[in-house]
C-alpha cells in the first residue's frame, strides 16, 4: 500500500512537472507572440507616422506653387504674383498654380491635379484630418477650382493656358518680379480641345463632392460648370494639341477618349445620373475603353484611373454591379494591379534593380507614385468590400500584397533607395539641394529681372529657399541622381507630382475602410 502510494506520488509529481513545463512553455510562446505582435504594431505605427510626417511636408508644395494674391501665406519667400493674369479679357485668372519650376499655367495638368486631389480627399479625408491636412488640402483644391471657374466664362469657351511658354522659358526670375507678357489661349466651338474641357469637367465634378457638405452653394456651382464643360467636350470633339500646335511642346495629348470616360465617371459619382453611367459603359466604352490592356495613369492618360474609379461602383453598388461593361473595367483594373505586383506572373519588367516602377527618363517618379496611389485605393476597395483575393494568371494576391507594393514605392521616394536620399524635398536628412525651381533658387532680396536672374540658375550654391514638399523628377534607370539646378530632367518638380504623392501618402497614413459612397 505504502509502495503503491509512493509510486503513485512519484507519477503525480511527473505529471505536475509536465503540466508546469507545458504551462511555462505556453507562457513563453504567448510572451514571444505578444512581443512579436507589439513589435509589429510598433513597426506599423512607426510607418504610419512616417507617412503622416511626409504628407505634412508634401502638402506644402501646393502653397509654394500658388499664383495670385496670397491668403494666409505660409511660405516666407513667396509673395503675390501674376495679379493681372486674364485682365486683357476682363477676367481674373490670377489664381491657380504654376506648373513646375517655371511660371506657366497649363490647365490640362492643373485640372488633373485638382481631380486627383479631390479623389484623395474623398477616399482619405479622415486620415488627412487625423494629421491636420484635410483643411489645407481643401484650401489648395479651392485655389485651383476658383481659377478653373474663372477660366470658363461661357458654356463653350475655356481658357486653357496663361503665359507664353517660349517667352517664359527665356527668363529666370521670381514669379513676384515677372514683367513678361502673359497671353491667354482658349478652346471654343471652332477650336476644340476635348481632353482639357473633359479634364476640367472631371476636376469640378470631383471637387463638387468634396465641398458638398462644407459649402453647398459652391459645390452646386462647380457641378454646373462640370456639366457644361462635359457637354462642350463631347459635342465639339478635337485634340487640343492638334488644333493648337504650340501647346504640344510641353503637354501633348495622345487622345481625348480617356478624358471623356473619366469625366463621365466623375459626373456619375457626383450626380447619380444614369445618363453618365450609360455614357461610360456604352458605345464610348467600346470606342475608348481599351479593355484588357493595362496603361499607366498620368496627366495624359486617365484610363487606369477610370478603371479603378468604376471598380468602386462594382464593389459597392449592387444595383449596377452586374453590368458586363462595368466588369470589363474591373477586370482591366485588376490587370493593372497584376502588372504592378512584383511577384505576379504578369508583372511589368519596367523597374529599377531596387524595384521602383520606371517608365520614362523625364520626371521618372510620376508613374510609380501614381501607380502606387491606384494600388492603395484598389487595396482599400477590396478590404472594405471584404474581397479577400484577386487572381493574376492563376496566382492569388491579397489587399495586403497591393499595400506592400504601394509602401515599397513610397519608401523608395522617402529614402529607401541606393542613393539613400529622399526625393521629397524637406523630408529626411538628405534631399535635393539644387531643385530646378526659379523661386527657390533666387534670394528674396535679389534685384533681378528676366535676364539678370540667369546667374542664379548657374550658381554653385544650394538654393537659398527650400521648395518644401516638392517631388523632384527622380532617378535614372541606373538609380543615380545628379543634383544640379540645370538638370531639369531629374530635378524639376511639378504640381501634378504633388497630387499623386499626397494621394499615396494619405492612403498609407493608416489602414482603414473607405467610404462606400461619396455622397
Amino acid at each position: 500500500m505504502g509502495e503503491k502510494s509512493k509510486k503513485g506520488g512519484w507519477c503525480g509529481w511527473i505529471i505536475v512537472l509536465i503540466v508546469a513545463a507545458a504551462a511555462a512553455g505556453a507562457i513563453v510562446v504567448l510572451v514571444m507572440k505578444k512581443h512579436k505582435d507589439s513589435s509589429s504594431d510598433a513597426a506599423s505605427g512607426a510607418s504610419e507616422k512616417k507617412y503622416g510626417d511626409a504628407l505634412k511636408i508634401a502638402m506644402q508644395f501646393f502653397d509654394v506653387q500658388k499664383s495670385g494674391k496670397l491668403v494666409n501665406n505660409k511660405i516666407p519667400w513667396r509673395g503675390d504674383s501674376a495679379i493681372k493674369d486674364g485682365s486683357q479679357e476682363k477676367l481674373d485668372l490670377s489664381q491657380g498654380m504654376f506648373d513646375a519650376g517655371d511660371h506657366m499655367k497649363f490647365n490640362f495638368p492643373m485640372a488633373y491635379t485638382a481631380t486627383v486631389l479631390s479623389w484623395t480627399i474623398l477616399e482619405y479625408g479622415d486620415q488627412m484630418k487625423g494629421v491636420g491636412q484635410l483643411e489645407p488640402a481643401q484650401d489648395s483644391l479651392k485655389w485651383i477650382t476658383d481659377y478653373l471657374i474663372n477660366c470658363h466664362p461661357k458654356d463653350n469657351v475655356l481658357y486653357i493656358q496663361v503665359g507664353d511658354a517660349n517667352a517664359d522659358h527665356k527668363c529666370w526670375d521670381r514669379p513676384e518680379d515677372m514683367t513678361e507678357a502673359r497671353p491667354l489661349i482658349q478652346i471654343n466651338a471652332s477650336t476644340p480641345g476635348t481632353e482639357v474641357a473633359a479634364e476640367a469637367a472631371a476636376a469640378m465634378a470631383a471637387a463638387s463632392l468634396v465641398f458638398k457638405s462644407k459649402n453647398s452653394g459652391y459645390s452646386s456651382n462647380l457641378l454646373k460648370h462640370a456639366k457644361q464643360l462635359f457637354t462642350f467636350a463631347d459635342r465639339y470633339r478635337g485634340t487640343y494639341s492638334e488644333n493648337i500646335p504650340e501647346v504640344a511642346t510641353y503637354y501633348n495629348s495622345t487622345g481625348y477618349g480617356d478624358e471623356l470616360l473619366w469625366a463621365a465617371s466623375w459626373l456619375y459619382h457626383a450626380t447619380g445620373d444614369q445618363t453618365y453611367f450609360d455614357y461610360a459603359t456604352g458605345k464610348n466604352a467600346d470606342s475608348f475603353g481599351n479593355f484588357g490592356n493595362p496603361t499607366w495613369f498620368s496627366w495624359d492618360n486617365k484610363l487606369a484611373g477610370t478603371q479603378v474609379l468604376l471598380s468602386r461602383v462594382s464593389f459597392f453598388n449592387s444595383k449596377v454591379s452586374n453590368s458586363d461593361t462595368l466588369q470589363e473595367y474591373r477586370k482591366t483594373a485588376e490587370a493593372v494591379m497584376c502588372g504592378l505586383l512584383p511577384k505576379s506572373p504578369t508583372a511589368t519588367s519596367s523597374r529599377t534593380d531596387s524595384g521602383l516602377i520606371w517608365i520614362t527618363q523625364w520626371n521618372a517618379l510620376q508613374h510609380p507614385v501614381a501607380s502606387a496611389f491606384l494600388a492603395v485605393v484598389y487595396s482599400d476597395y477590396m478590404l472594405t468590400s471584404k474581397t479577400e483575393k484577386m487572381t493574376c494568371d492563376g496566382n492569388e494576391y491579397t489587399p495586403s500584397d497591393l499595400r506592400k507594393f504601394a509602401m515599397s514605392q513610397a519608401n523608395y521616394v522617402l529614402g529607401d533607395n541606393p542613393a539613400k536620399m529622399s526625393y521629397l524635398v524637406g523630408y529626411g536628412d538628405k534631399y535635393p539641394q539644387y531643385v530646378h525651381h526659379r523661386g527657390a533658387s533666387i534670394p528674396t532680396d535679389a534685384d533681378t529681372n528676366c535676364k539678370e536672374g540667369w546667374k542664379y540658375l548657374d550658381s554653385t550654391e544650394p538654393n537659398p529657399n527650400v521648395a518644401t514638399g516638392a517631388l523632384v523628377g527622380g532617378p535614372f534607370l541606373n538609380e543615380t541622381y545628379i543634383d544640379s539646378r540645370n538638370n531639369s530632367i531629374q530635378g524639376e518638380p511639378t504640381t501634378y507630382n504633388s497630387a499623386v504623392i499626397v494621394g499615396l501618402l494619405s492612403g498609407l497614413v493608416s489602414t482603414s475602410s473607405v467610404v462606400q459612397s461619396f455622397t
